[in-house]
């Protein structure tokens, strides 16, 4: 007997940082994700497989499910590169913590073959750690939000998008996730293109430099929920643009960082906005035909327009 699970990626177009504290986050759920596939086997062991998106095996381990039980600390000590040894110990982590939450997972005399499927690339940003968390949750039949701050931290809308198909308006209220459905088909869709920064951004990190900053909360979080509904609204190509320079200037200015644009396309000559953490994975641009020829001569390779990327 087995069951498949999936969750779909991410991306933050707008409310990044602010998400944290109250603001809107509005949300676009991708059309890449991952699953998660759970084969009953007869020894009491989690035999773990990860796999990216070529079907390569990038993680593999096997944990006795007794002493998982009883010492579930110790069991990152037993794998071979410190690689290994983190996404273990992250991987025990969310376990444990799904346990902690309900009782009966994993707390039986057989074992369970347990394979993950990435449908992108591991550094493209877009949620390997929020889909592997929603995925658990479902198996483990609990509340992925519970389980994501239980184990880690973060605003919690990643899991909004692992669990909807549709664009979404996210908010914490009172420390509680608001959803909320909304419409977005822009009619300038194909000028919008997806492009990788070659590297992977740790948005702990960028939270952290987030934290550090003096500022009015209250009006910059007014202004910036201001511009993301009126992104939502936005009717043509340039009224949209304006919008996400608009927002790359809130946030410029807020974080002490120079935008995307400025650092690193100064000659680019449509709107470029961040998303989620500022410095890696991907960023929104705004242009025309020429677009990817741009970014893939500046060794920018990866350049997906919005109807591949976006669900």
């Amino acid at each position: 007997m087995s069951k498949e699970f999936y969750s779909n990626g991410k991306l933050l177009i707008s409310g990044e940082y602010l998400v944290l504290d109250g603001a809107f986050g509005f949300a676009l759920p991708t059309s890449y994700g991952q699953s998660l596939v759970v084969k009953e086997i007869e020894k009491n062991q989690l035999h773990w497989i990860s796999k990216d998106e070529k079907d390569i095996t990038w993680f593999e381990t096997t944990i006795d499910l007794k002493a998982f039980r009883s010492h579930p600390e110790k069991l990152h000590l037993d794998v071979a590169s410190q690689e290994e040894t983190n996404t273990l110990k992250t991987l025990v982590q969310i376990l444990t913590t799904a346990q902690k939450l309900n009782s009966k997972f994993l707390n039986t005399d057989h074992g369970y073959q347990v394979t993950t499927t990435l449908s992108f690339p591991r550094n493209w940003g877009l949620g390997s750690s929020s889909t592997l968390i929603n995925n658990i949750a479902q198996w483990a039949q609990i509340d992925a939000y519970s389980l994501l701050w239980g184990a880690f931290s973060g605003s919690g809308y990643d899991i909004a998008a692992a669990q909807n198909n549709h664009p979404i308006l996210y908010q914490l209220k009172d420390q509680k996730p608001a959803i909320q459905e909304v419409v977005f088909k822009p009619l300038f869709a194909k000028h919008l293109y997806f492009v990788h920064l070659n590297k992977k951004q740790n948005s702990r990190t960028g939270i952290i430099q987030y934290r550090k900053q003096n500022f009015d909360l209250k009006a910059t979080t007014t202004k910036i929920n201001a511009v993301t509904k009126d992104i939502l609204v936005s009717k043509t190509l340039s009224d949209f643009s304006m919008l996400i320079e608009k927002h790359e200037a809130l946030l410029s200015a807020i974080l002490g960082i120079s935008t995307v644009k400025k650092t690193l396309f100064p000659d680019y000559k449509g709107s470029i906005k961040s998303l989620g953490a500022w410095g890696g994975d991907f960023i929104l641009a705004a242009g025309d035909e020429q677009t990817p020829a741009y970014f893939k001569e500046k060794g920018f390779h990866t350049v997906l327009p919005y109807h591949k990327m976006i669900l």
